[in-house]
């Protein structure tokens, strides 16, 4: 009765824990819901997800780096959930709410259940703080390696070398959503192979358990690989999912502009190491030591590409908590106090009413430069978006005029030898096809190539009106309308900037 007594408590606690994420999930999240333009590469993500529902194959009718797993999550999700944003935003809700789920269970193993929570709260408030707020990637492969963690991390299991293959498979499910996680998965494979070793398990025996774990991580990439052979794409497949990584040129990695996202990630992971070393020792050593090594290898997965963007961090975020698990401790002398200093300053990093606000003016502006642009674009009549969000494609009825359809891949001067055709080529060629609509940005995200930019320039003066602009986040996006061919004769002279100015005021 007793045994049963406490298996219906820790039921009653589990819910009590569930409900609480759940609603902080909510909270945090929902800012965002319904807004197609609350991020960018989701955008992209999104129709590419679309498109497969349709048969578009991705890198072969829509182009992207990222793995296919990531394009066929986004279709499960609109299969699910319809076709607008919301279907993302509410499976990485799912995902973030799992991977804090499973986040609460690796800090219980250290900590009491409340400190255990306040971790979890911690994490899925600074989430969306750190630009995983809709449906960035980050959201959807952290959990998945957090699981492959808590497969691994008990040696003595008596299933040790089952739940082994099953991490192993995660962490394969893992890189078919981006291939950065690499370090954390060669960090859980080398750790089952240790933990085996430290119980005894022959080397003859260790080498085929190691190639049965390499095999089964490299798994989902090779039927993926198969069925692109298959379907005779087989050099569209390899030439987007590896050689474009090489190729791309450049960028930086560790601006100054970071640190304000430095700083809470390494002054919590640095608290945690000092408390256990100096303060108070985790009661199991050897999960804190792994837990420590998971946060470098995720460090290693951030820093892996040849670019790092502000929200790259998002990973690292579940990593710094586990690690930081002995500061947060309210055992510790300074009890509570920690953690709820933490979940207080993650509540002020992310801000969240202003957030709202910005992301209702973002849709808002969104979704009136689609009303502008519909009536003119068809299947037919295409819409060109050369600067700005993607989303405009599935906001409006219009054909798109490039399998390149995210305007980073033609407009970005890094990206200029890593599509396996002429950047600028591919821009002359479109403007070639005439399409009704063009879409430009006052402001670039990114280093442009200058030879696109002047030929699109170059292009709309002649050849285009203004149509609408609108705000979305800090930059202006403009329509431009493709004039009657009788009113581009007699506009083949340049615009002054005074009339170009005159004209844009107008739109607006």
């Amino acid at each position: 009765m007793n045994g049963m007594a406490a298996k219906r408590d820790g039921i009653t606690r589990l819910a009590a824990v569930s409900i609480v994420l759940l609603v902080v999930t909510i909270a945090t999240r929902a800012l965002w819901w319904g807004n197609p333009v609350a991020d960018t590469d989701e955008q992209l993500y999104s129709l590419i997800g679309n498109g497969l529902l349709h048969g578009e194959l991705p890198f072969v009718d829509n182009w992207d780096r990222k793995p296919f797993g990531l394009f066929a999550l986004y279709a499960l999700a609109h299969a699910v959930f319809g076709a607008g944003p919301i279907a993302y935003q509410l499976l990485t809700a799912l995902f973030s709410l799992g991977g804090a789920l499973i986040l609460y269970a690796l800090a219980r193993e250290l900590v009491d259940r409340l400190s255990a929570l306040a971790a979890a709260v911690i994490y899925l408030v600074l989430l969306p703080a750190y630009g995983s707020h809709s449906g960035q990637s980050e959201a959807l492969f952290v959990p998945v390696m957090l699981g492959a963690l808590a497969l691994v991390r008990d040696p003595a299991h008596p299933n040790a070398v089952v739940r082994n293959c099953a991490a192993m498979l995660l962490g394969g499910l893992a890189l078919q959503i981006k291939y950065t996680v690499l370090p954390q998965c060669v960090l859980i494979g080398l750790w089952a192979l240790w933990s085996e070793h430290r119980r005894g398990v022959p080397l003859a025996w260790l080498a085929m358990h190691a190639a049965v774990y390499l095999a089964l991580g490299l798994l989902p990439t090779a039927l993926v690989g198969l069925f692109y052979l298959a379907a005779g794409h087989w050099d569209a497949f390899v030439f987007a999912n590896f050689v474009s990584f090489f190729d791309r040129l450049p960028g930086t990695r560790l601006p100054q502009s970071f640190m304000p996202l430095l700083v809470p990630v390494f002054g919590l992971a640095l608290g945690g190491v000092y408390a256990a070393l100096r303060i108070r020792p985790p009661a199991d050593m050897r999960s804190y030591g792994l837990y420590l090594l998971y946060f470098l290898a995720s460090l290693a997965t951030v820093y892996l590409p040849s670019t790092v963007y502000g929200y790259y961090y998002a990973a690292l975020l579940a990593p710094t908590l586990l690690a930081a698990l002995p500061f947060l401790d309210r055992r510790g002398p300074l009890g509570p106090a920690p953690a709820a200093l933490f979940v207080v300053a993650a509540l002020i990093i992310l801000h969240p009413m202003e957030r709202f606000a910005g992301s209702q003016k973002g849709r808002a502006s969104a979704e009136a430069l689609a009303a502008a642009i519909a009536p003119h674009v068809n299947a037919r009549e295409c819409l060109w978006v050369f600067d700005g969000p993607t989303a405009l494609y599935q906001l409006t009825p219009a054909c798109r005029p490039s399998r390149f359809v995210y305007p980073d891949h033609l407009n970005n001067a890094l990206e200029t030898e890593a599509l396996g055709i002429s950047q600028t080529g591919e821009v002359r060629r479109i403007l070639a096809t005439r399409p009704a609509v063009i879409v430009t940005a006052d402001t670039p995200f990114t280093v442009q190539n200058e030879e696109a930019k002047r030929l699109v320039q170059r292009t709309v003066r002649r050849h285009y009106a203004p149509l609408a602009a609108r705000k979305i986040g800090k930059r202006t996006i403009r329509a431009w309308l493709r004039r009657p061919r009788s009113a581009r004769l007699s506009a083949a002279a340049p615009l002054t900037a005074r009339e170009s100015l005159a004209a844009s005021s107008r739109s607006t």
